[in-house]
């Protein structure tokens, strides 16, 4: 017995040792390990951008100022070297496309560490479809029970807004109030969906237990169950801050009833009526033509396309008389037009791997709520953004190769990230705007605009140094090593809508309906609208930053005419 327990004391004391051996060595390992990175950051951040370095002048720009901007469409074959036959770097092609490429591909690690700071930068207040206010413990609805929710089958289906961190009951409330529906309904905690039905199966009490994210105490339902609120007593102080968006006026259909599901005839009818009426109907339209009052959507018989002079529709805008025969008068109720919101993961894994790539500030988010709300699929993102799931991407927090999702955005621009993609949506936008919209996102989130003393510090021109070769470099490296592009400007899309979104979708290998993608333009601009004080008649580029900018859009105009795309729209032409 004192022989075994000899040997027990004796594996111990080794067991002890070795613990301690493997605790030392653990701590040694990672302090080596932190030291070696602190010193990459440090070599990385000495080695910065530099700050005047740009591609060579034409003769004709160095003797005349810049080139003439007709000149762009058709630029001299001395300009530029055409980038695939850029193999290696020479005296001459210092500056070229290769230069900028070879640059910015030791800078890329930074910037990628930059861009994820970006992204943990404080958001607004204002999140999706949801005016910034006090999180109060009170609300004012009248609470009508815990019900079952079915995401496939939605009673309440109106708007739909998420928040994951701030949600409150109020929040949800005032939304849904301020879009006129008569219900709010809590589920999960952070999501909340509007209506003017309340739904059929109740469900106990009890079931709907989730504490709401932004406001300890409250209820916001439960995991497939709402806690509904009737919203009717603070609509009519929505009520009062709510605009009617006026349309214009159009040539009425042939068949009125045929197009517009719902009616009313009404002596002396006004706007005001028209649009509460078609709002109760949860219809986002609201039609006027005489004492008739029609709602619905846009359709492909009634596409909101080809407006009229208003002088067609006779009279003042808010009397019954403002339109009748053959012309109507349309208003955009607050209602939200909801045959294009409902979206959902692929079902089977995507045999294609397609990005949606752009430099950050190209308006990459707005182009994933078009392909969304077209497709009905979510769109994956190479980063996580948590802002971004907020207002309801929720493919960000899909692992970005789950191949789950119809496209995956990207902002990254190496030959390795571009190659594991196997065709890709390149969206490019006016340099110009971009970086003033990179800039706006930084200080001041998704929504936001920076401040004049965020424009007059000294970051803004070392932004504009680093970014503005990352905008030509970004584009150069996708036409060289793209498999399959599509390439789209962020202009034209804005400009002609539907006819580019039709090209994404079909690239995209997706069959969609003429009334979803009108939908989708009804819906254009969803919640990413910037707010807030905007600066009119603001220049914040020196003469020294445009012409450096203008440099950039030369050899990016060159290379895309060399790929035979078409070159940059004109309004990029140097300024």
């Amino acid at each position: 017995m004192a022989k075994a327990f000899f040997r027990l004391q004796k594996f111990l004391r080794r067991t002890q040792f070795l613990l301690f051996f493997l605790t030392a060595a653990y701590l040694m390992a990672g302090s080596l390990l932190l030291l070696q990175r602190t010193r990459l950051v440090i070599q990385q951040g000495s080695r910065g951008t530099p700050t005047n370095q740009a591609l060579p002048v034409p003769e004709e720009m160095s003797r005349g100022g810049l080139m003439d901007p007709r000149s762009l469409q058709s630029p001299s074959p001395r300009l530029l070297a055409h980038t695939d036959a850029l193999q290696g770097p020479t005296l001459e092609q210092r500056h070229g496309p290769h230069w900028l490429m070879f640059r910015n591909s030791e800078l890329r690690q930074l910037r990628r560490r930059w861009f994820h700071r970006f992204t943990s930068d404080q958001e607004p207040l204002q999140t999706a479809g949801f005016k910034a206010m006090e999180h109060t413990a009170e609300h004012k609805g009248t609470y009508m029970g815990c019900f079952t929710h079915d995401s496939r089958e939605r009673t309440l289906k109106g708007a739909v807004f998420y928040d994951l961190r701030k949600m409150t009951v109020a929040h949800c409330q005032e939304a849904c109030a301020e879009r006129a529906y008569s219900y709010a309904g809590l589920a999960y905690g952070a999501e909340c969906y509007c209506g003017n039905t309340l739904p059929a199966a109740a469900a106990k009490p009890q079931e709907c237990s989730l504490e709401c994210k932004g406001q300890k105490g409250s209820v916001c339902g439960g995991v497939n169950r709402l806690s509904v609120y009737s919203v009717e007593e603070l609509q009519a102080a929505a009520r009062r801050g709510r605009n009617v968006v006026y349309r214009g006026c159009f040539r009425a259909p042939e068949n009125l009833t045929d197009t517009f599901p719902a009616s009313l005839i009404q002596p002396n009818l006004t706007v005001e009526m028209c649009s509460e009426f078609c709002s109760k109907k949860e219809f986002p339209l609201a039609v006027i033509r005489g004492q008739e009052c029609y709602c619905g959507y846009p359709t492909r018989h009634f596409p909101l396309r080809q407006g009229r002079d208003r002088l067609r529709c006779s009279g003042s805008r808010n009397a019954s008389s403002a339109a009748g025969g053959d012309y109507c008068l349309v208003y955009q109720t607050p209602v939200q037009d909801t045959r294009c919101t409902d979206r959902k993961f692929l079902t089977t894994k995507s045999k294609v791997f397609v990005a949606l790539s752009s430099f950050p500030g190209a308006g990459n988010t707005w182009a994933r709520h078009l392909i969304e709300h077209a497709t009905g699929y979510y769109t994956g993102s190479y980063y996580f953004d948590g802002a971004l799931y907020n207002k309801g991407f929720k493919g960000e927090k899909d692992h970005w190769r789950s191949r789950r999702t119809i496209c995956v955005k990207t902002h990254e621009s190496g030959k390795t990230e571009i190659e594991m993609f196997d065709s890709a949506i390149l969206l490019i936008r006016n340099p110009y705007k971009s970086l003033m919209a990179e800039f706006n996102r930084k200080y001041a989130g998704h929504l936001g605009y920076a401040t004049d003393r965020n424009w007059k510090s000294k970051e803004w021109p070392d932004f504009v140094n680093s970014y503005a070769s990352w905008w030509a470099s970004h584009v150069l490296e996708w036409l060289k090593y793209g498999k399959r592009l599509l390439v789209v400007h962020y202009e034209e899309l804005k400009q002609s809508l539907i006819p580019k979104l039709k090209e994404m979708v079909e690239f995209l290998n997706v069959t969609v309906t003429e009334d979803r993608l009108l939908c989708v333009e009804n819906n254009r601009d969803g919640n990413f609208k910037r707010s807030g004080a905007k600066q009119k008649n603001f220049e914040p580029f020196t003469q020294e930053m445009k012409d450096l900018i203008n440099r950039y859009i030369l050899t990016v105009d060159e290379a895309l005419r060399g790929r035979n795309f078409s070159g940059l729209p004109r309004e990029y032409v140097p300024r």
